[in-house]
């Protein structure tokens, strides 16, 4: 099976440093040689690791602005925690507004998307008795992470695909009967705050094929449009979002659009997999919804923005207080916003096609990882004692690598060596 990711590795400027490798929730990260090594079967493109690389070696792989000339139409699709990345002195329509000025010939904004998909949900809850607690799948980050760690939770995830692809849709649907160009040749670009909604447009999990054409970094746009917004002095009508849709931007915004008297809102990776080790364990039976966001302040805090995610969130905050609240969908098609297809656990290889060999791996990595210090410091490249035994076994590493036995060897050759001195000068004085 072949595995796009967004999340990629510059070698030139990797110095093998084990940062990342603490770092990353599904322990996908290890330096082998002095360089890191992403295994892509257990990336979850969180952006983690782009985070928190200080010296800027992960990447994020994404579409460029040279991908429009594919299409006879073009229309951007900002996040609404875009709007975050701007000084308070600019408005949502100068923002908007700018996009027509760098190449894009309409603006459908993702808030939008993010009203339908809070109709859904406020539907679903209330009608059709869904598993408890229901778990948000607007993240991609989390919904690769629960599918890799917590499958039996699959069956909580809301069924209801995201407000970017929702926005896609509406969309190249509006554009279709306005221009009368057949839908092919129109081009739906997202403005993407994160890695992971890169790798769902080229790789869905709940789609057969995404309705995005292409996907271009916030960071990207930003510089683009930060070069030339101060120069946009008439706003063309371009907002049709309301507060809740714009408010989908910072931690609690979805949970806010549910309508449901108990929901909780939980960001940054760690504490989403805290709580979703809780929800395995039976817990939390009683909420109703739980909003789950794998960046902090949600995708405020994405890893492809520019602004400082606390910063970009209260300015979210205070720009969805100057905006309606626009709750009625006339036109919801909820059936229209579900999955085409569910959610693949994902399996990794085992330890041996053959299951006697595989069983016999497994025991000697009991017996490697009870030998060693069970620190978990990172400093051997394998980002625990337990992932590092398993490297072992699969011939990816060795105990050597651990400083710690490392420093037991060379103590206990350091005594042999003082020993045998002693016995020799011994036996010189005798002789």
């Amino acid at each position: 099976m072949e595995y796009f990711h967004s999340v990629t590795l510059d070698t030139n400027k990797c110095h093998g440093c084990t940062n990342c490798i603490t770092h990353c929730p599904t322990e996908a990260i290890r330096v082998q040689n002095g360089k890191a090594k992403i295994i892509k079967e257990r990336c979850i493109d969180c952006g983690e690791c782009i985070r928190v690389c200080q010296s800027h070696a992960k990447i994020a792989v994404a579409d460029t602005f040279a991908m429009l000339d594919d299409f006879k139409y073009n229309i951007a699709m900002p996040a609404p925690s875009f709007y975050g990345q701007f000084n308070s002195m600019f408005t949502i329509g100068q923002i908007l507004t700018a996009f027509k000025k760098i190449g894009f010939d309409h603006v459908f904004e993702v808030a939008r998307g993010a009203e339908y998909v809070s109709a859904a949900t406020r539907y679903i809850l209330e009608n059709e008795n869904p598993k408890k607690p229901v778990i948000s799948s607007a993240c991609p980050a989390v919904l690769r992470l629960i599918r890799e760690r917590f499958p039996n939770l699959l069956g909580n995830v809301l069924n209801i695909i995201s407000p970017m692809e929702t926005a896609a849709i509406l969309a190249r649907r509006e554009a279709s009967e306005k221009t009368g160009l057949a839908p092919e040749e129109i081009g739906v670009f997202f403005i993407s705050p994160c890695p992971a909604k890169v790798t769902s447009v080229k790789s869905p999990l709940t789609l057969e094929k995404s309705n995005v054409s292409g996907v271009i970094t916030a960071k990207s746009a930003f510089k683009k449009i930060i070069s030339i917004i101060e120069d946009v002095s008439e706003e063309e009508n371009l907002s049709v979002s309301g507060s809740e849709g714009i408010f989908w931007a910072r931690t609690g915004g979805e949970c806010l659009g549910t309508g449901s008297v108990e929901t909780i809102a939980v960001d940054e990776i760690h504490n989403v997999i805290t709580v979703l080790e809780e929800i395995d364990n039976g817990k939390m039976t009683s909420v109703d919804f739980v909003e789950l966001s794998a960046c902090p302040s949600g995708c405020s805090g994405g890893a492809l923005n520019i602004e400082n995610p606390f910063l970009a969130s209260s300015r979210i905050s205070q720009q969805s207080k100057k905006k309606p609240q626009i709750k009625e969908i006339k036109d919801l098609d909820v059936d229209g916003l579900r999955w085409e297809k569910e959610v693949q656990i994902m399996t990794f290889a085992p330890l041996d096609s053959d299951l006697g060999e595989a069983m016999r791996k497994m025991e000697l990595m009991e017996e490697i990882y009870e030998r060693l210090p069970k620190l978990d410091c990172g400093s051997c490249g394998s980002p625990s004692c337990k992932t590092l035994a398993e490297d072992i076994v699969r011939g990816f590493a060795s105990e050597n690598d651990c400083i710690f036995l490392m420093r037991e060897k060379v103590r206990d050759l350091a005594k042999e060596l003082f020993e045998l001195n002693e016995n020799y000068r011994d036996f010189k004085k005798e002789g």
